[in-house]
């Protein structure tokens, strides 16, 4: 069932977001050559609890850390861990957080240091892909308008869309209903209306959309290989166009 939040509800949406966006604002001032990706989760959960958040991944199916991050190839779902980064990589930090019983979610991928320029194009057109399903999330279109617009977009610049992931409702818990592909059919899939709050979240690949995941459990990839890139915004559609709960202030 999809929820239609409330205008108290949206409130502590925003909060929560809020959060989200501001440890997302400091991680990404962090991110260099020679840093470890476990050196930014433990920053990153220690700033979620001075705001009075709670991660919201950790503990999540057994999840044990606050951020996901995932290089290279690793699509979603990385764990934190000692490696270095090194320059011409790229990182997406993916981070959810709880307050008050409301959840947020935001992601992003960041280059460390200078990347490629076909690392660049795939970033560029990954965030892109994310703003066009955001202009196609207002009250009245249906869901796979945004699916839709997302699949376009990326597909158009050659790149393929990840179909076993998607993006998700989000509220009182960190993952409801209605799931939200980043392909579709447009003019078909439930109608959007007011209230409604999801989180949109293109997955591209610079080759094949097959992934796999590896002997962690969690750790998805790429399957051949290749580059990989991740965004998200959660946001709740309202009468007058998307409201964006995870941009910066």
């Amino acid at each position: 069932m999809i929820v239609l939040r409330s205008p108290d509800e949206i409130k502590k949406l925003r909060a929560s977001n809020r959060i989200v966006a501001s440890v997302m604002g400091e991680i990404k001032k962090a991110i260099h050559p020679g840093t470890t990706t476990l050196e930014l989760d433990e920053m990153a959960e220690k700033l979620v609890l001075d705001m009075g958040g709670t991660p919201a991944f950790k503990g999540y199916k057994g999840f044990k850390h606050t951020l996901c991050t995932s290089v290279n190839e690793q699509v979603v779902h990385g764990i934190p861990n000692k490696r270095k980064l090194q320059e011409g990589d790229i990182l997406s930090i993916d981070i959810g957080v709880k307050l008050d019983g409301y959840f947020g979610d935001h992601a992003v991928t960041v280059p460390v240091g200078k990347v490629s320029e076909d690392a660049q194009r795939l970033l560029r057109f990954c965030e892109e892909a994310l703003w066009k399903g955001i202009e196609r999330a207002k009250a009245g279109n249906r869901l796979f308008d945004v699916s839709n617009a997302i699949q376009v977009h990326a597909e158009a610049a050659g790149f393929s869309v990840v179909k076993v992931y998607v993006g998700h409702g989000i509220g009182t818990s960190l993952h409801e209903e209605p799931q939200v592909p980043n392909f579709g059919e447009p003019g078909t899939g439930p109608e959007l209306k007011p209230g409604m709050v999801m989180a949109l979240e293109p997955m591209l690949n610079v080759g094949v959309a097959d992934v796999k995941v590896l002997d962690d459990a969690w750790t998805v990839v790429t399957a051949d290989g290749k580059l990989s890139a991740h965004f998200e915004h959660s946001l709740v559609i309202s009468e007058n166009g998307p409201e964006i709960l995870s941009l910066a202030a």
